[in-house]
């Protein structure tokens, strides 16, 4: 199985050590892509498991634009996309190998995020990117009754000390592509309350 992450731009920006847009622009006020992370029962992640297999541009040369869109680097200084991805595919994509290969990896990874198109279900319930404060528990029922599956909520804190939505796990199968219930949740608390800020 594995755990599919997305991002909150505007948390990931809205730190000590701030953020840098891409070299392709600023990226959209939407939920990007992490990683997809293959991931044991008891919600622990193999690593690094095939340096034989690098990560290969052209191997996805089709995704290219679509992953530039929907998983953008947010880190400094601003790069265009192939360090994240590279870093991603060979610390976890590797470990999913037996079954999805580099194309397949990313492929995945941007279906489900399609799929389960996260500012929709929240703004729907009246969640929306406004810097106002929300309950974690409302976050998580709005996710939940959209995309049918339980949640996990990542906070970091801004660059007041206050709690904010930062990550979105959900697990899947080993294929990759159909939504599971996450066995075990990751160590990490988000206050009661946490702003969603803009981006």
């Amino acid at each position: 199985m594995a755990t599919a992450v997305m991002q909150w731009p505007g948390s990931y920006c809205d730190t000590k050590q701030s953020c840098c847009y891409p070299t392709t622009g600023k990226p959209a006020a939407d939920f990007g892509i992490h990683g997809l992370w293959p991931n044991y029962q008891d919600g622990k992640y193999p690593q690094n498991c095939d340096s034989k297999n690098p990560f290969n541009p052209d191997k996805i040369a089709d995704l290219r634009s679509s992953m530039q869109k929907n998983w953008p680097t947010l880190a400094c200084p601003s790069g265009n996309g192939v360090g994240f991805w590279t870093h991603e595919w060979e610390k976890h994509g590797t470990c999913s190998e037996s079954v999805l290969d580099q194309h397949g990896y990313f492929q995945a990874a941007l279906g489900l995020q399609k799929q389960v198109n996260l500012l929709q279900a929240l703004t729907s319930a009246g969640i929306n990117p406004d810097g106002r404060s929300y309950s974690l528990s409302n976050i998580k029922s709005a996710i939940q009754e959209t995309v049918g599956f339980t949640p996990w909520i990542e906070c970091n804190t801004d660059t007041s000390g206050n709690s904010q939505l930062y990550q979105i796990y959900l697990c899947v199968d080993t294929t990759g592509k159909n939504l599971i219930e996450c066995p075990v949740f990751p160590r990490g608390k988000c206050g009661s309350e946490i702003e969603f800020p803009s981006f």
